[in-house]
């Protein structure tokens, strides 16, 4: 039983899962989701201070609060409702090639998780 458990604790503890997230700071990325049984796609760009996307035509603008190296805040700069007053925190889990993993919920709202995964486009 000691032996099970010492070889568990030794082949968890060498996995360390990659987070290179100053690599996805800024650039041009895109995001696929599942909305009513049809997978929709956007695609922004993001420099240090805000993020640009485009969705179904309709370009929309927020800016971008650093928590750390791999967790932001996004606020729209020109909220339609007051859902889109309040920030997104996004966390970056894991990067790998030229995407990352993330997980995001509203900051009103932090026990609703929702996940997905970015890919890079261009620098």
């Amino acid at each position: 039983m000691k032996k099970v458990i010492i070889l568990s604790l030794l082949l968890t503890s060498c996995y360390t899962v990659e987070r290179n997230c100053l690599d996805f700071k800024t650039g041009v990325f895109e995001f696929s989701t599942t909305i009513s049984d049809s997978i929709v796609t956007s695609k922004f760009k993001r420099t240090n201070e805000f993020e640009i996307e485009m969705y179904n035509g309709i370009e929309d603008s927020s800016s971008i609060s650093w928590v750390n190296n791999c967790e932001f805040l996004i606020t729209k700069i020109n909220p339609r409702t007051n859902q889109e007053k309040r920030p997104i925190r996004i966390k970056i889990l894991r990067t790998y090639g030229d995407q990352y993993d993330f997980e995001y919920s509203g900051v009103n709202n932090p026990d609703k998780i929702s996940r997905g995964t970015v890919r890079r486009l261009s620098n």
